[in-house]
């Protein structure tokens, strides 16, 4: 067992709190960390949650949230990479291309409804359009680019929180941002404010400890070069540890 697996897996299994709540099943998620490597020091975007928010109030998080039908539908310029489609449908009920690309899309349409960002490629035509935020892309011209898109890390919430949570955390490069749409973060807002992090700095902010795990994950991937064929840590608990394998 490697230094990295045994110091992240023991973070996890300490930092777990009561696990009380009556069994459910966790819902798919996604989520998407920006990264911006224009400069020394590769930085990623975080967005601090609402103060009142029940869950996880006033912490620093990506972008992310459930994954939901439309998903599965919105077209894209390009298509996932065989080696991201392989692992996103490795140890899931009936795996299909479409579970596959429905976890990637979730993650950029939550990016957009949370901060107003669309990403993507702009395109002369419009792409048509599954509803509600995805209108944004078709009003804009932008169209989603899943070929850019990394999976960097997959966790799956334990029995007895009071939300399960099966995540799956992707990455893209903050130069595939093509357009804004302005006054979505504000103090009325899910994510009050957004902030540009250093990645080595980022988990000295408030942040869960599955967030701070994953900056680590993202921190080694782009050290090992970002290749689609890396593998991919997938962290569950089994008898009260967390395990950390790799897809």
């Amino acid at each position: 067992m490697s230094d990295l697996h045994q110091r992240l897996t023991d973070r996890m299994t300490k930092s777990e709190r009561d696990q009380t709540s009556p069994v459910s099943e966790p819902r798919d998620a996604a989520t998407v960390m920006l990264i911006d490597r224009s400069g020394p020091t590769a930085k990623v975007l975080l967005g601090r949650r609402h103060h009142s928010h029940k869950f996880m109030p006033g912490k620093f998080v990506f972008p992310g949230g459930r994954i939901e039908a439309p998903d599965r539908t919105m077209p894209a310029i390009s298509e996932l990479h065989p080696d991201t489609q392989a692992k996103l449908l490795e140890r899931v009920a009936d795996p299909s291309p479409a579970l596959a690309r429905g976890f990637a899309l979730a993650a950029v349409r939550e990016l957009a409804e949370e901060t107003g960002l669309l990403l993507g490629s702009k395109g002369e035509t419009a792409p048509a359009s599954p509803g509600e935020i995805w209108e944004e892309f078709t009003k804009a011209k932008v169209h989603p680019d899943l070929g850019q898109v990394h999976f960097i890390a997959r966790a799956l919430t334990p029995q007895g929180r009071p939300k399960r949570f099966d995540t799956r955390f992707f990455t893209a490069d903050a130069t595939g941002i093509a357009h804004t749409i302005e006054g979505v973060v504000g103090p009325e807002s899910e994510l009050v404010e957004l902030v540009w992090m250093p990645i080595d700095q980022a988990a000295t902010i408030d942040m869960p400890t599955i967030t701070s795990v994953v900056l680590e994950e993202l921190a080694v991937r782009v050290e090992a070069g970002m290749a689609h064929a890396l593998p991919v840590p997938f962290y569950y608990q089994q008898n009260g540890i967390f395990m950390r394998e790799l897809l």
